[in-house]
């Protein structure tokens, strides 16, 4: 590159961060300091919102970088399902799924620099975009949930599963990209990274 571009992930998430960097990408990873919303009758809403407030916040302290934030719920017969509280919790996400099918969203909003002598009123805001794809699950046994909890932590992994985590456990079929349901649709992420000269 001509001069080198800086990039953050504005996201705690272990699997983002899997998927940029077997993108082959350098980046640099915040934790957005925020206060997720969860709209339980707005699965998408949900995050796009927390997507973009991430992103925001990011950039608040970062003006001078490109980012990437996401967010991803799933849609469960019309309701918003995001990261379990408890392992009971998780249970009961789990117990919910067997033998059904959902829907899973994951919103990423990027991030371009400002420009040296952009007021900041004239900067433009995160662009959001939406990945989705859905997921049928096999039918679960309380055996199978607890072996799966044995292997995978569930604890910050929306729905309480990782399909790239022993996802064969749980799910029978799934339709769309993979890395959107591991929560970063990398199909999407290339082709701005690719226009914006990154990758």
């Amino acid at each position: 590159m001509p001069h080198e571009k800086k990039l953050i992930l504005a996201s705690a998430s272990a699997r983002r961060k899997k998927i940029l960097t077997d993108m082959g990408l350098t980046f640099e990873v915040m934790i957005p300091d925020v206060e997720e919303k969860h709209l339980i009758d707005h699965p998408r809403r949900t995050a796009v919102d927390n997507a973009f407030k991430k992103a925001e916040w990011c950039r608040n302290l970062r003006p001078d970088s490109y980012i990437i934030a996401a967010d991803t719920v799933i849609d469960f017969m019309g309701q918003c399902i995001t990261k379990p509280a408890t392992r009971e919790e998780a249970r009961i996400f789990l117990k919910k799924f067997s033998g059904k099918t959902q829907v899973v969203f994951t919103a990423v909003a990027l991030v371009k620099p400002t420009s040296h002598g952009i007021r900041k009123h004239k900067q433009h805001g995160p662009e959001v975009h939406v990945g989705m794809s859905s997921v049928k699950f096999k039918e679960l046994s309380d055996l199978i949930i607890e072996d799966y909890f044995e292997r995978v932590d569930p604890a910050d992994k929306a729905g309480a599963y990782d399909i790239d985590q022993h996802g064969d456990m749980l799910i029978e079929s799934f339709d769309g990209s993979l890395t959107n349901i591991m929560g970063l649709p990398s199909e999407l992420v290339s082709d701005w990274l690719i226009t914006e000269g990154l990758l």
